[in-house]
């Protein structure tokens, strides 16, 4: 082969251009991944915006519900001048459910503590007893 036969320059130019396109094509399928990330991401927060203001729309109407139920309550009850009255049987019917909500998530929470896998730990005691060759069972509660 002559010295000056183009054919190796040629090759090596054309692994230079190809190993170049590669790199540019990673740099854009990149870029093409944080535009649509960042797409998303804006998608996201908008709705999160919009949950926020439909949730506060959501309260500040429940506040009025409760208001025009003690009105309510005060106009049904016949006390006169005294609307202070439905505006406190609301409260305590606010207060009793809050107690009832609080004394049922005390429960649940008391029936789940302390978080421990006692079935998988006492299926691992059967299953090193039987690997042991122990005949005799160390399970709590068994005899």
């Amino acid at each position: 082969m002559p010295a000056d036969d183009p054919t190796p320059r040629s090759i090596a130019q054309a692994i230079t251009e190809v190993s170049e396109k590669a790199s540019l094509l990673v740099r854009e399928e990149i870029e093409l991944a944080k535009a649509e990330i960042s797409a998303r991401v804006t998608k996201l927060v908008k709705g999160a915006i919009v949950g926020i203001a439909a949730g506060i729309f959501v309260v500040v109407g429940l506040l009025y519900l409760l208001e025009s139920a003690a009105w309510g309550v005060w106009k049904l009850s016949g006390w006169g001048q005294n609307y202070w009255f439905g505006f406190l049987v609301v409260a305590l019917v606010l207060f009793l459910l809050g107690a009832l909500a609080g004394m049922l998530a005390y429960k649940a929470v008391k029936a789940g503590s302390p978080p421990s896998p006692e079935m998988a730990i006492a299926e691992a005691k059967k299953i090193k007893q039987t690997v042991s060759g122990d005949d005799t069972p160390s399970v709590r509660g068994v005899s």
